[in-house]
């Protein structure tokens, strides 16, 4: 039997008794992908909502609102990311009831981590997913059981996701690309890909600060030689360098890749978000040929 019939079939079995279930949790996720996995784990027992969850804005960017703050005072738990990407939410979130998760905490990440973007490394959901589920259980011992089998069905669901990213890893280990931030660093990574962009520009332009002269030439560079296969930019972000960049990677026909740092409404599912954009990678560099 194929490991998605198995999982089907549990997802039936945990959610039989569940169909005419009321949500007996409130659950927010601070970024939306964080919030779906939230909603996967706990079916119909939690309802789960999202803070930052508009692709088409920077989440660097995003302003506290008084409706903000009454979903985060309501949360019986709430997932963040960690790494100061939402560090705003902790201090709505002193004093409150609520349960955190930080990604960067369940995977034991320091401080001086360089790059927040947690929700592209493949090991993270697992892990985001288990400590959920362990919180969902300690709020809601009755229904303990059925949050532990969610997981075991959502770590499954992420095969389909990590097959394409081995065989990604297996036709195209070190082939070079460029990038406009480190968004997608840790799938590009995990796909075997060699990021030639300086690391200096990428944090400037995630931090929205002037990058050194050298490194935009390094970067010009990079496109204009098409010394690599792909560039990757970040769709929710446009300024003058990164569009310059973009510009320049199409003139000199090379395949551009955009990726999104909030999970996009087209998506049905992270693993599903996840699966399409490393598909897409694995277009790009067919078609790259290099």
């Amino acid at each position: 039997m194929r490991w998605g019939m198995l999982a089907s079939a549990a997802a039936l079995v945990l959610g039989a008794g569940a169909a005419q279930a009321q949500p007996v949790l409130h659950a927010v996720g601070i970024e939306n992908e964080y919030a779906d996995v939230m909603s996967q784990i706990g079916g119909p027992y939690v309802r789960v909502s999202a803070i930052v969850t508009d692709p088409n804005t920077d989440p660097h960017e995003f302003e506290i609102s008084p409706q903000v703050a009454g979903e985060l005072a309501s949360a019986d738990v709430v997932v963040e990311n960690g790494l100061g990407y939402d560090g705003w939410a902790d201090k709505l979130l002193s004093g409150t009831h609520a349960t955190v998760i930080s990604a960067q905490r369940v995977r034991n990440l320091p401080n001086s981590t360089p790059n927040p973007h947690l929700w592209y490394d493949p090991a993270t959901m697992p892990a985001v997913a288990k400590a959920v589920a362990d919180a969902f259980a300690t709020k809601d011992p009755a229904h303990a059981a059925y949050y532990q089998g969610q997981v075991t069905v959502f770590d499954a669901s992420l095969k389909p996701w990590l097959d394409e990213l081995a065989q990604v890893k297996a036709h195209y280990a070190g082939t070079p690309v460029a990038v406009s931030e480190p968004v997608a660093d840790y799938l590009l990574q995990a796909a075997g890909m060699k990021i030639l962009t300086p690391f200096t520009l990428e944090e400037a332009a995630m931090n929205g600060t002037d990058p050194a002269p050298q490194d935009v030439s390094t970067q010009q560079d990079l496109l204009v030689s098409r010394k690599v296969a792909v560039y990757v930019f970040n769709q929710q972000v446009q300024d003058t360098l990164s569009d310059s960049f973009r510009a320049l990677a199409q003139q000199s026909n090379l395949r551009v890749l955009g990726v999104y740092e909030t999970m996009p409404k087209r998506a049905k599912s992270y693993q599903n978000w996840m699966l399409g954009e490393t598909k897409t990678l694995a277009e790009d560099l067919a078609a790259g040929g290099q």
